[in-house]
């Protein structure tokens, strides 16, 4: 599977990966589904039986389950304007993006 990571995604998760538990990582989860795309959103957990754990070009280890098809491919972006916020979004799943 595979995760890609923007550079300010990466430096904001390093920094919220120093308060966290050891052992956690950051898992994409879908929080819902609309027929042809999925919202996504960042939580904190430790890999399970089905996850995948999948390491990205910057150093950001992504927990992903691995029966979801929909995560495959997922884009972890953030942003500082105009507000501060992470994008999450599957180009390879089509969809609409958030402006």
């Amino acid at each position: 599977m595979k995760v890609k990571i923007n550079r300010n995604a990466a430096k904001v998760l390093k920094e919220m990966l120093k308060t966290a538990e050891e052992g956690q990582m950051f898992r994409v989860i879908i929080t819902h589904m609309h027929g042809d795309h999925a919202h996504y959103d960042l939580v904190l957990d430790t890999p399970k039986e089905h996850d995948e754990v999948v390491k990205t070009d910057k150093d950001i280890d992504i927990i992903l389950d691995s029966r979801e098809e929909y995560l495959n491919g997922v884009w972890i972006q953030y942003f500082y304007v105009p507000r501060e916020e992470f994008v999450i979004t599957n180009p390879s799943k089509g969809g609409h993006h958030h402006h």
